[in-house]
C-alpha cells in the first residue's frame, strides 16, 4: 500500500479502488492559475501534468512550428529519405509493408498518399494476422522481390524481424524500417532503420508512434525531393499538413502519451479531421454516426476500432485502403464493410472475454502480479482487446494467449499483452525472447505481443511473473483511482467545463481531468438504455447536476446510486458539456463512488 493518505478518506470505493490525489506542485498550481487568469482547480490540473509556467502557452495552444524537430536528428533518417526519394524520382517499384492495426494502417496510408502526391504509386502489403502473423516475413518479402519490387518500407514493424530481413538482404531487396517498438542492441540488416527507440537515440522522442515516425520521414523525403528540383517543373508540392488527420488517428489509437510533439500532432490533426478532407475518414464517421466535431474520444473509441476491425476479423488491408482512397463511393463501401466487421468483432470479443474471465477466476489463473490465460478456439484478432479488458478488471498486466495450429502442425500460442503504469511489459517479453522462451515477440511498455510453443507456456508464465514481480517489488500494485481535486455540485458550471476542454486532447500522458463531486445527494435516479444509471445530484450549498454511470446497473456503483435514499455520496468522474435541443449544460460521467 502507498503511504500517501487516501483522497476524501476513500480506501475502498464501490469499484474496489483506493482514491488518491494526483501529485501536484501546489506553488506551481497557484502560479499557473494566477498567471493565466485560470480557476485554481485548473491550475492544479496543469501542474499535476507537469506543465511549467514556461511551457504553459505551448501546452494550451500546441503548434508544430515550435515542437516539430528536424527529422535529420534521428539515426538513419537521411539515408532513409535519400533512398525513398531516389526510388520516387526513378519511378522504381516500391511497397510499404504495414501492420494490421490502426497505427500501421495510418502509416501505410500516409506513405501511399505522399507517393501519389509526388506522382508515383505505392503498393501496400499488409500481412494476414492469422496466416502470416505480425511483421515482415521472408516468404512475403521474397515474393515482393520476385514481382519487381526494388524497395520495401516497413511501417510499425521490422525492428525485431532479424531472419526475414536477413533473407531480404541476401536476395538483394532494399528495406527501410520505420518503427517505434523497443529495439535491441543488435539491429536487423536493413538499408536504414528509423526508430526513436533505438538504443543509440537520445530518447527525446521515444513516445512517437509509427504514424509520427512516418510523418517525420515524409517531411525528410519531401525535403530531398524539393532540393533535387522534383517540384520545379510544374509538379505541385504537397501540403503535408493535409495528412495530419491520419497521424492524429494513429497516435491516439496507439495509446502513446499525448505530450510534447504527440500533443501537437493530435491537436492539429483533429482540426484537419474536422474538415473531412479524407474521404475514408469522412465515410467512416458517417457510418459510425459521428455528427459532432471529432475529438480524441471519437478517434480512439469510434473510428479506431472500426479501422482495426479489418485486421482483426476481416481483410487485413481494409483499413489502409479506406484511409488512402480518394474515391467517395469506394470509401463508403469500405467503411460499411469495416463497420460490419466491427460488429462481428464485438460479438467474438464478448465470447472470448467471458471464457477468459471464467478461466482466470475458476481455474486459478490469477497470479499476484500477472494475469496469464490461454484458450483454444479464441480468435487471435481479439486477444489484444480482451487483454485490455482483463487489465482493467484486475488492475494488473494481462496476457491472453490464443492456442492455434502452427505451420508444422504443432500447437503454438499467439498472444497479446497489455500493461499498467509502472510495469514495462515489452521489456519483459523481449527478455523472454532473448532467453529462448519465445518463437517471436516484442513490444513497448504498455503493450506487447508474442508467439510461444505450447510446451513452453508454463516456463514463460513463470518467467514473466518473476520479471514483473521484480519491477513492482518496491511498490506493490494496488487498484487506485487518481483524482485532480474535489468540487461541490454548485461549483460545476459550463464555464469550468469549457476551460477544462482547452487542456485537451486527452489520452495517455494527459489524462482527462477527473474530479470527486463531494457530498452529493441523489435527488432522482433511473435506468436508461440497457444498463445505464442516470441521476440528478444536489449539493449542500445548492445547485443541481446531471450525471450518468454507463453500464453500471448490476454493479455496486449502480446499486448505490439507485438506493442511496438521499445519503451523501462522493462521486468520481469526468465533466462533459451536455448539449441537447439547443441547450447547453454540464453532465458528470460517473465511473466510481463511495459513501461520504
Amino acid at each position: 500500500m502507498t503511504d500517501s493518505p487516501s483522497f476524501l478518506n476513500v480506501t475502498r470505493s464501490f469499484t474496489g479502488k483506493r482514491w488518491q490525489a494526483r501529485a501536484c506542485d501546489e506553488r506551481r498550481a497557484w502560479a499557473l492559475a494566477q498567471g493565466r487568469g485560470l480557476p485554481e482547480i485548473v491550475g492544479r490540473v496543469l501542474a499535476a501534468r507537469g506543465v511549467t509556467e514556461e511551457a504553459c502557452d505551448d501546452f494550451l495552444a500546441p503548434t508544430l512550428r515550435s515542437l516539430l524537430p528536424d527529422p535529420s536528428r534521428f539515426r538513419d533518417m537521411d539515408a532513409a529519405a535519400d533512398r525513398i526519394a531516389r526510388a520516387i524520382m526513378a519511378g522504381e517499384a516500391v511497397a510499404v509493408f504495414g501492420d494490421y492495426d490502426v497505427d500501421g494502417a495510418t502509416s501505410a496510408a500516409l506513405l501511399r498518399r505522399f507517393f501519389r502526391a509526388a506522382g508515383r504509386e505505392l503498393r501496400v502489403y499488409v500481412p494476414d494476422r492469422i496466416a502470416e502473423g505480425y511483421g515482415p516475413n521472408a516468404p512475403a518479402l521474397l515474393r515482393l522481390k520476385a514481382e519487381g519490387i526494388g524497395l520495401v518500407v516497413t511501417v510499425d514493424c521490422g525492428v525485431a524481424a532479424f531472419a526475414p530481413l536477413e533473407a531480404a538482404a541476401a536476395a538483394g531487396l532494399d528495406v527501410v524500417v520505420l518503427d517505434h517498438h523497443a529495439a535491441e542492441p543488435r539491429l536487423p540488416p536493413a538499408l536504414a532503420i528509423v526508430n526513436p527507440n533505438r538504443l543509440d537515440e537520445d530518447g527525446g522522442y521515444r513516445t512517437l508512434c509509427a504514424a509520427g515516425v512516418t510523418f517525420l520521414t515524409v517531411v525528410a523525403v519531401n525535403r530531398v525531393l524539393r532540393a533535387a528540383g522534383w517540384y520545379a517543373g510544374g509538379r505541385a508540392e504537397p501540403n503535408l499538413m493535409d495528412w495530419l488527420d491520419l497521424v492524429a488517428l494513429g497516435t491516439v489509437c496507439d495509446v502513446v502519451p499525448l505530450t510534447g510533439l504527440n500533443r501537437a500532432l493530435v491537436a492539429q490533426g483533429l482540426k484537419v479531421m474536422a474538415q473531412r478532407r479524407n474521404p475514408g475518414l469522412a465515410a467512416l464517421a458517417d457510418v459510425a454516426g459521428v455528427k459532432e466535431k471529432p475529438d480524441a474520444y471519437h478517434a480512439g473509441f469510434v473510428l479506431g476500432p472500426r479501422v482495426n476491425a479489418g485486421g482483426r476479423i476481416g481483410a487485413a488491408d481494409l483499413g489502409a485502403r479506406l484511409l488512402s482512397t480518394d474515391d467517395p463511393l469506394e470509401a463508403l463501401d469500405l467503411a460499411r464493410r469495416l463497420d460490419e466487421h466491427n460488429g462481428e468483432r464485438r460479438a467474438v470479443e464478448a465470447a472470448v472475454l467471458e471464457d477468459a474471465i471464467a478461466r482466470v477466476e475458476g481455474l486459478a489463473g490469477l497470479d499476484s502480479e500477472l494475469v496469464f490465460v490461454a484458450g483454444e478456439g479464441w480468435h487471435p484478432g481479439v486477444i489484444g482487446i480482451v487483454a485490455s479488458r482483463l487489465k482493467e478488471r484486475y488492475s494488473r498486466p494481462a496476457c491472453v494467449v490464443a492456442l492455434v495450429e502452427g505451420a508444422d502442425g504443432t500447437i503454438v500460442g499467439k498472444a497479446s499483452g497489455r500493461s499498467v503504469r509502472g510495469v514495462d511489459l515489452g521489456a519483459a517479453v523481449i527478455a523472454a525472447r532473448q532467453e529462448g522462451l519465445l518463437l517471436a515477440g516484442g513490444g513497448h511498455r504498455m503493450a506487447a505481443g508474442f508467439t510461444v510453443a505450447a510446451d513452453r507456456m508454463a516456463d514463460l508464465r513463470t518467467f514473466l511473473t518473476g520479471r514483473i514481480a521484480e519491477q513492482v517489488s518496491a511498490a506493490p500494485l494496488v487498484p487506485t483511482l487518481e483524482l485532480d481535486g474535489a468540487l461541490s455540485v454548485g461549483a460545476v458550471d459550463a464555464a469550468l467545463v469549457d476551460t477544462l476542454a482547452r487542456l485537451g486532447p486527452f489520452g495517455t500522458g494527459n489524462a482527462e481531468p477527473r474530479f470527486a463531486v463531494a457530498d452529493a445527494r441523489v435527488v432522482r435516479a433511473d435506468v436508461v438504455g440497457a444498463n445505464h444509471v442516470r441521476c440528478i445530484l444536489s449539493g449542500a450549498g445548492g445547485g443541481r447536476l446531471k450525471a450518468i454511470a454507463f453500464r453500471a446497473l448490476e454493479s455496486d456503483l449502480g446499486k448505490a446510486l439507485l438506493t442511496s435514499g438521499g445519503a451523501p455520496l462522493h462521486l468520481a468522474g469526468v465533466l462533459r458539456a451536455d448539449r441537447w435541443n439547443g441547450r447547453e449544460g454540464v453532465q458528470l460521467l460517473i465511473d466510481d463512488g463511495a459513501r461520504a
